[in-house]
């Protein structure tokens, strides 16, 4: 990243705008800039010719019609007008050049260059049989259906208020899905609650069923390996006479063998960790991004996983993603997860560009291929060591490229059942929302972080003033913190949700 002039800046002086890559065309800015205002940039100054609000683009230099319009080193589309230097680049003048017919090469992944060895930190985790390690250590309930949804709420707040010390928490994931569902639709639902009954944060799973769902708890067991059973138990609600009672017999078992399990402190290499954006702005691209890649190349540099998905939000970057294969096994599955995500937006009579969201529009972000650009620096410069279709788990060492939407609780979830045992979630809107691993908000910029403090775990902004180095190791310090055992601001605020991938026919 150029732009080491902001920390030599004057405040007082004229307004900031950052140039990401020295081959762009187009700068962000760093605070609002009103048309006759002198814009400070790395290389010198310009002046505006229109109002351009912060995180919004502004032309560094004559663009013509019909060319590429750069921004971190790549195009993110193509101006539909001729765009004088000082003048605001957005909408009104750029479009997509995003194509649903794509072409892509295969590059054999160059070596690593040798690096001064890390400092890895440790944290204190839960060590399961099978060697996984969990970071937090709860009793989930997890319905096949949703008629059964309320029922998991009710069991989860008694057994809290029971068990309170003995177990982290009790938690129950209500859902509408399980019923009426057919074919491939009835089978990712079945997958998805049984990649998560397998969890390592989870201590002990109580799956709870109906017992006339199309869902049925036989069917999801199955898809669970028998070493990793003895903490799941099941029950049929139809088939108890108080279900409640019986239900909560059963999820005092769990909890006793889970009480029996302690904090150890254990390597980063035990880490697994999903990184997700939502509600991005015109920043996230310049610090929480590329600050959350970075501790995704710690972690991976360490022997862990980091795992990322969102994959209408890779549109106009998969080839750097490619690039990073390390097999050409896992290019033509990375192309081949990328293509069908197109046919399944084309089937249904959908273009590519309907991303970006009004709110990261608000935010600065014009294009796809811009907000893809932004969004793939969560994976870092690791290596892309596998692809996962949804409801599967991650099991390499590595970057893993997981099948799911860009929605935020549908691809958080998917990250929880692959295996995540912390989410790094970036934006620079803010949301409240929380998911089954312990999920890091981190903002975008420090105005977010400030006025939404019940929300936002980190401020990324810092990286503006402070650079990447500090806020790396602050992040992970805060990393290592919540997977100690430290709460998020989602856990205090009892956001921990899931939402289930629907695609087909209901009956």
């Amino acid at each position: 990243m150029t732009g080491s002039a902001v920390t030599d800046h004057d405040p007082a002086a004229a307004p900031l705008a950052l140039q990401i890559d020295e081959s762009d065309n187009v700068a962000t800015m760093l605070a609002d800039g009103q048309a006759g205002d002198a814009i400070f940039l790395a290389g010198g100054q310009i002046g505006l010719r229109s109002d351009v609000a912060k995180g919004h683009k502004l032309a560094i230099r004559p663009i013509a019609a019909g060319t590429n319009i750069i921004k971190y080193g790549f195009p993110i589309g193509l101006a539909t007008a001729d765009i004088a230097a000082g003048e605001h680049v957005h909408s009104h003048n750029l479009k997509s050049g995003l194509s649903a017919t794509d072409s892509y090469e295969y590059h054999a992944a160059s070596a690593a260059k040798p690096e001064p060895p890390l400092i890895l930190p440790m944290f204190r985790g839960y060590q399961r049989a099978d060697g996984r390690v969990g970071t937090r250590n709860e009793i989930w309930i997890i319905p096949s259906v949703g008629c059964v949804g309320n029922l998991a709420e009710r069991i989860a707040r008694k057994a809290e208020v029971r068990y309170a010390g003995k177990v982290d928490a009790v938690r129950a994931f209500k859902h509408p899905f399980g019923c009426s569902q057919l074919g491939e639709d009835l089978s990712r639902t079945s997958k998805i609650l049984a990649s998560l009954a397998q969890h390592p944060n989870a201590g002990g799973v109580l799956m709870l069923g109906l017992g006339c769902e199309s869902n049925q708890l036989a069917q999801m067991l199955a898809l669970i390996p028998e070493e990793r059973r003895g903490s799941i138990r099941m029950m049929t609600a139809q088939a108890e006479a108080d279900e409640m009672e019986s239900a909560l017999a059963l999820v005092n078992e769990l909890v006793q063998a889970a009480s029996a399990c302690q904090r150890t402190e254990v390597p980063l290499s035990t880490l697994v960790l999903g990184v997700k954006c939502g509600g991005s702005d015109g920043f996230s691209g310049l610090t929480a991004n590329p600050l959350v890649g970075r501790m995704a190349d710690r972690v991976g540099k360490a022997g862990g996983k980091a795992i990322l998905t969102e994959i209408p939000e890779i549109f106009g970057a998969e080839q750097l993603l490619m690039n990073r294969a390390t097999s050409e096994d896992i290019f033509r599955r990375t192309v081949n997860l990328v293509n069908d995500f197109k046919s399944y937006f084309t089937r249904h009579g959908e273009g590519l560009s309907e991303n970006p969201s009004p709110g990261n529009i608000a935010g600065g972000i014009t294009t796809l291929e811009e907000k893809s650009l932004g969004a793939v620096q969560k994976g870092g410069h690791v290596p892309l060591v596998d692809v996962k279709l949804y409801g599967e788990q991650a099991d390499r060492p590595g970057l893993t490229l997981l099948e799911a939407p860009g929605n935020d609780a549908i691809s958080s979830t998917a990250l929880t059942a692959a295996g995540a045992t912390i989410i790094l979630f970036t934006t620079g809107r803010g949301t409240p929302l929380g998911f089954p691993a312990p999920t890091i908000k981190i903002a975008s910029n420090s105005e977010l972080a400030k006025r939404k403090k019940n929300w936002i775990d980190f401020d990324a902004g810092q990286v503006l003033a402070n650079g990447f180095d500090q806020a790396s190791d602050d992040l992970m310090a805060k990393i290592c913190a919540v997977a100690s055992g430290e709460e998020t601001a989602a856990e205090r605020n009892g956001e921990h949700d899931i939402a289930i991938w629907k695609s087909g026919v209901t009956l």
